[in-house]
This record gives C-alpha cells, sequence and structure tokens, in this order.
C-alpha cells in the first residue's frame, strides 16, 4: 500500500516541483502571448524580440572569434557579478527594498478596504483617486470596447469622472479588479529582457487568483481575502524581479554609454550581448520572495491585517494541514496554479500530478470546480 503524503512536512519531490515552476517562469525561454484585458505594449514586444535578435547575432560572432571571446567573457562575468552584488546588497535588507520598490500606505489600506463585508465607496473613493495608475487603467478598462458594450447608455462618450467609473464597474467587482491591478502595478513594466518573465509570471498570478476565488465560493469561504492572498502572494517575487531589472538597466546603460563614448566596438558588442542575471535572481526568489511577501506589509505597519497574518502564515507554516481554512484554499489554488502551468510547458510527471494533489489534499470535487474555470479571462460581471 502506497504511504500518503498529504498534509505533512512537504518532501522534497514537491518542493522540487514548486522551484521547477520558478525555474520555468524566470529561467525558461518560452516566450508568452498577452492575457487577459491588459496586452502589453506591443512595441515593447518588438523591442524584446529584436533585442533576442541582436543578442544572438552578436555572440554568435563573438564565439566565433577567440580573442573577442574572450573579452566577451571577461566583460560580462565583470557586469554581471556588479549587478548581482548590487540585488545582494539590497535585498538584505527589508527596509531597502521598501524604499526601492512602488508600495506604499494607500494601496495596502485599499487592499485592506476591500475585504470588508460591506464595501463603502466612499473611503474608497479618495484612495483610488490618489493613485494615478490606479484611476488610468480602471478609466481605460471602462473605456475599452469590450466594456463598452456593457453599458447601457451612451456608449460612445468616453467617461473619466472616477466617481462614474467605480459606478459602471461596480462595487463589488472592484474587490476583484484592484487586486489585480496592483499585482500588475508591482510587476517590472517596460522592460524588453523581462517580458517573457514578466507575462509567465502575470499568467501564474491571475491562475491563481481565479482558483483562489473558485475554492472559496465552493467552501464559502471569505473569497476577498482569499482571491487578494492568492495574487499577494506573488507580491515578494514581483518586488526582486522589478528590483533587479532597475539594478541591471542602469549598470547596463552605464557600461553601455562609456563604451560607446570610447569607442571600444569589442566592449560594446560584449555588454549588448551579457543577458540579464536570470539563475541569479531565481535564486534571490527563492530565498527572499515569500518572507517578503509579509515583510514589506509589516514595514508599512500593516502587521495586524488579515493579508499579512494570511502571507506570514504561508511563509512560516511547516506542515500544510497546520494551515488555517484560508491559507489552506491558497494553497490548494497555487498548487493548482502550478500543476496547470507545468502541464501546458510539459515539465511535469502524470505521478508528479498526483503528488502535489495528494499532499495539498485537493479533493474530486475541488480538481472539478476549478477545470471548469476560464483561466484566460477574468469574470469581473
Amino acid at each position: 500500500m502506497a504511504i500518503s503524503v498529504a498534509g505533512g512536512v512537504r518532501p522534497g519531490k514537491v518542493l522540487e516541483i514548486e522551484h521547477r515552476l520558478y525555474q520555468q517562469l524566470i529561467l525558461g525561454k518560452q516566450k508568452a502571448s498577452p492575457t487577459l484585458l491588459d496586452d502589453l505594449d506591443r512595441e515593447l514586444e518588438a523591442d524584446a524580440n529584436k533585442l533576442d535578435v541582436e543578442r544572438e547575432a552578436i555572440l554568435s560572432r563573438l564565439l566565433k572569434q577567440i580573442q573577442a571571446r574572450e573579452v566577451f567573457e571577461a566583460i560580462s562575468k565583470q557586469l554581471t557579478e556588479t549587478v548581482n552584488n548590487a540585488i545582494e546588497h539590497q535585498l538584505a535588507s527589508p527596509e531597502l527594498v521598501l524604499a526601492k520598490s512602488d508600495i506604499n500606505e494607500s494601496q495596502l489600506l485599499l487592499l485592506e478596504l476591500l475585504l470588508a463585508k460591506n464595501l463603502d465607496a466612499t473611503r474608497l473613493r479618495p484612495l483610488i483617486s490618489n493613485l494615478s495608475w490606479l484611476c488610468r487603467d480602471l478609466t481605460n478598462m471602462v473605456n475599452s470596447p469590450a466594456f463598452r458594450a456593457r453599458r447601457p447608455q451612451s456608449s460612445d462618450v468616453r467617461v473619466t469622472d472616477i466617481k462614474l467609473v467605480m459606478n459602471y464597474i461596480g462595487i463589488e467587482n472592484l474587490r476583484t479588479i484592484i487586486p489585480y491591478f496592483c499585482l500588475r502595478n508591482w510587476l517590472p513594466s517596460g522592460n524588453a529582457k523581462l517580458l517573457w518573465t514578466t507575462r509567465k509570471l502575470w499568467r501564474y498570478s491571475i491562475v491563481s487568483g481565479i482558483a483562489a476565488n473558485a475554492l472559496a465560493q465552493l467552501h464559502n469561504t471569505d473569497s476577498a481575502l482569499v482571491y487578494s492572498g492568492a495574487l499577494l502572494n506573488q507580491l515578494g517575487t514581483s518586488v526582486v524581479l522589478s528590483l533587479s531589472a532597475r539594478l541591471f538597466d542602469k549598470t547596463w546603460g552605464n557600461w553601455i554609454r562609456e563604451a560607446s563614448s570610447s569607442r571600444d566596438k569589442e566592449v560594446y558588442d560584449a555588454v549588448i550581448a551579457t543577458e540579464f542575471p536570470a539563475k541569479v535572481v531565481f535564486e534571490q526568489v527563492l530565498a527572499h520572495g515569500h518572507k517578503l511577501n509579509w515583510q514589506l506589509l509589516e514595514l508599512l505597519k500593516f502587521e495586524q491585517s488579515p493579508l499579512t497574518q494570511l502571507l506570514k502564515e504561508l511563509d512560516q507554516t511547516l506542515t500544510y494541514r497546520e494551515l488555517s481554512m484560508p491559507a489552506a484554499l491558497v494553497a490548494r489554488a497555487n498548487c493548482y496554479a502550478k500543476v496547470l502551468l507545468l502541464e501546458e510547458m510539459r515539465q511535469i510527471e502524470p505521478q508528479e500530478k498526483r503528488l502535489m494533489f495528494d499532499y495539498y489534499e485537493l479533493s474530486e470535487q475541488e480538481v472539478l470546480r476549478l477545470k471548469a474555470q476560464n483561466y484566460r479571462k477574468l469574470d469581473l460581471l
């Protein structure tokens, strides 16, 4: 008779499968298509493809020339070490990470207010108005062709007043859409080198959120907390990626300018061909990602927030069985999302899938409910 692994201390094989997902998200070379409401900038996609082609062409040429290859390897190693040291220095201090991130008290207060049983639009509106990027995202959504078709009248008139925007979306739908836009804002943006990574992490986050919401509804549990917790469980990973991308871009840009001004083509080509240090960033995500989920919230004085407590519980609880119901539902949703994405990437075996579902105690009813969800579209209305 097979010994069940359900609920106890996570077996090494479960950890390996979970790390494999992040490895595919950050290190995997496959490209991801735009998803859901917000197709990422087409120009950025073109830049990313152009950068990939240019880097591969230069690298191929350098590797054919012994002297040029030696220059490339020396320059690339030095550049990568400089970036890695800067990343490690900043991640060593949660306070420094917070100072360099785009997370603030207004965003967290807004997310906390969305957990209330009865939402108060008069309290939400000033917080939304103070976040220019959120006003822009909500307004763009309401004025999109897909959304205009649902508006009762004057569909061709562009809505700009945030009060009207909120009315069109609906107070309850804000529970779903605001955490969605918050996480998107925290992901690296405008960075061609991380476009595919960002899209894959975004897809994983949304699958987790949709799965968490479905499980919460199935078990008549607080769906707002479980859904937001599932999305914010990628907060630390998003911050590590964003911080690393900014440090790489800053160093890489400085070196490019210096090489260009000195007219040293060998050095210039070596810098251009140097890739983003994805392996080091992957290791930093594993080391810091889940801790930063709740550490950043605590630094902003949200220690008592249900979201902070849930994220801390997910990071610090050693066994699945010890988790509270909301945290357990988030863990099960994350499990399902990891398996689904690894299946799409053909990176998981059937017995590994069974092991994951066994450990996280996903029932047959839960799996059927999760299979029935549409993970390509966020159900707002």
